[in-house]
Order: structure tokens, then C-alpha cells, then sequence
């Protein structure tokens, strides 16, 4: 069987390998089995995948790691180095001390040397050791960016990422960490579908050279022209290619892994891509509000989005 050749993207932060533009995340509540994300996984590059999302917050990390340990062991791919492989620092430790022992773990439970890409979560900091899913008033604290940041890009420094960048991050956030960056985001991980289509973000991220990664691609559970079925099948992710970005899609199910790879030889009608950009009602699915307390750092999705919501 031959591959799929997913087209790829350089990116900003000089990374000697490209990224491909459509990979497979392993994230979901509840959580994955372990065996669930190695079979997909192998599934996946035997079709032609070959970049993989993961993070600490997902559990799934040491699963990506042994899938491709026996990728390269059943000689599916020659080496780590034939995939690209990204991984996320959760909100515990998002604090400057902790940002580079949060890689080295990672690394480990991955039995890695290096990830591709290693990102900041969310742009919210919990105190150490609390519950890091069902965060309590008062274990979310000020997030101090610049040390963070500066931290993140040390783990690049060292070698232990070739690349760094954030998820969920507003246009403002992304501003604040330009005004001081030494090594800017090369990717900004966010929802993006056609009911969520982050117009002004995208634009934003394109001018001062961040590529956005578009999770949730095919949208949430919701109308789409009266229907699911749209957002269901191949035209939210021939939308998403079409606006330039990269898509981390999800699933496990090797018919959907195999149709995700079709948006690459057909275009959407100009009609089609004009009913999306005006007529679906705007709605972003993944809010962050567990973040969110009167008594906290961040009182409202409001002050957590900057408005963008």
C-alpha cells in the first residue's frame, strides 16, 4: 500500500525538520488506553502520518512513546527522527523553576532525547501538587509569562525541543511574549473549525510568523447548515487546510484516519467556502472556565480570552 504524502510547513523557529501539515493527537476524556493510542498510532503512519500530539495533561505520553519505539522496532519507519512529535507543559507547571524538569519527565516517559515541538498548554498557572484537572479557588495563581517563557526557551537552547510555542494564546497573550521574546512562538495550538474560525487570530499569527495548529478541527457537537454531517465528514478539514494551518485531528478509527488524508487533491467550491465564512453561527466549544473564580487571578472568560470569545 502506498503512503499518503502529507505536504508539509517550516517553521519559524528554524527547525531542520518541517511539520507536516495534518497529524494525530491523542488527547480525550476520558482518557485514552494505552493500547488504544498505540494501535492508532501504528495505524496512522502505516497510512502516511507522521506527526504525533500529545501532553502531559492527556496521559497518553508514555503510550506515543512505545508506539513509536515499535514503529521503528517492525520497521515502519527507520528511525524517531521520521516523525514529528509534540508534547505540552501542563498549568503545574507553569512556573520558571519547573518548565525544564516538566521536559525532562516527559522525555522520559516518551524514552525520547528530544521532541519536536513542546508548548505551553493553557496560559493559566496552578500551584504545584494541586489537582491538576479540578483546580480549587485558590490554586490558580498570576502567571509570571516572562520566566516561563524564558524557560521554554532554554529547553530549546539545550536541545531538549526543536521548537517551542503555546496553545491557547489570545492575540494579546501572543503580544506580551513578543515584546520580550528571544525565541518567538513558532506555533499557537488553538480550537479552529468552521464554528470557531479565529479569523483575526490567524491573520495575527501570519503576520508575525506563528503557525497556528487547529485542534478540535471538525468542531463540536452542534449544527453545521442544520446537519452534523458536514462537520462530520472532509470539507471542515479541507477548510482548515485551505486557511493555511496545521490540523491535529483525533481519532482512532483507521477508515476516518484513512478519509482524513483525502482533503489534499480537491478544493471547496467558492460557494461552499462562502457559505462557511458567512452563515455558520460563531461558538467556541473548549472555554477554559475551570480556571475561572471570583476570588482568582482570572474572574471571567472574558479577562481569560481578552475578549476574543
Amino acid at each position: 500500500m502506498a503512503l499518503k504524502r502529507v505536504p508539509e510547513v517550516a517553521l519559524s523557529s528554524g527547525n531542520a525538520k518541517a511539520m507536516p501539515v495534518l497529524g494525530l493527537g491523542t488527547g480525550g476524556y476520558p482518557h485514552l488506553k494505552p493500547e488504544e493510542v498505540v494501535k492508532a498510532v501504528l495505524e496512522a503512519i502505516q497510512l502516511g502520518y507522521r506527526m504525533f500530539d500529545t501532553a502531559s495533561a492527556y496521559e497518553t505520553e508514555e503510550a506515543l512513546g512505545e508506539a513509536i519505539t515499535q514503529a521503528v522496532s517492525l520497521g515502519l519507519i527507520k528511525s524517531r527522527d521520521d516523525v514529528f512529535l509534540t508534547s505540552k507543559i501542563w498549568c503545574t507547571d507553569n512556573h520558571g523553576d519547573r518548565v525544564i524538569p516538566a521536559l525532562k519527565k516527559t522525555l522520559q516517559n516518551m524514552k525520547l532525547e528530544y521532541l519536536d515541538q513542546y508548548l505551553i498548554h493553557w496560559p493559566v498557572s496552578l500551584k504545584p501538587g494541586t489537582d491538576p484537572y479540578h483546580p480549587n479557588p485558590g490554586d490558580v495563581v498570576p502567571m509570571d509569562i516572562k520566566s516561563v517563557w524564558t524557560a521554554m526557551e532554554e529547553c530549546q537552547t539545550l536541545g531538549l525541543t526543536k521548537s517551542i510555542g503555546v496553545s491557547n494564546f489570545t492575540r494579546k497573550k501572543l503580544t506580551d511574549i513578543l515584546s520580550f521574546a528571544t525565541i518567538p512562538p513558532a506555533i499557537n495550538q488553538v480550537e479552529m473549525n468552521p464554528t470557531w474560525q479565529q479569523v483575526k487570530l490567524n491573520e495575527f499569527c501570519r503576520a508575525n510568523g506563528i503557525k497556528i495548529a487547529a485542534y478540535s478541527p471538525l468542531g463540536a457537537a452542534g449544527a453545521f447548515w442544520g446537519t452534523k454531517g458536514v462537520l462530520e465528514s472532509e470539507v471542515a478539514l479541507r477548510w482548515a487546510y485551505e486557511q493555511g494551518v496545521v490540523i491535529v485531528t483525533r481519532s482512532s478509527n483507521k477508515d476516518r484516519l484513512k478519509q482524513n488524508l483525502e482533503i489534499f487533491d480537491w478544493q471547496l467550491s467558492h460557494e461552499d467556502s462562502k457559505k462557511i465564512a458567512e452563515e455558520i453561527p460563531q461558538s467556541r466549544a473548549c472555554t477554559g472556565k475551570m480556571f475561572i473564580f471570583e476570588t482568582g487571578p482570572i474572574k471571567s472568560l472574558e479577562e481569560l480570552w481578552d475578549g476574543e470569545i
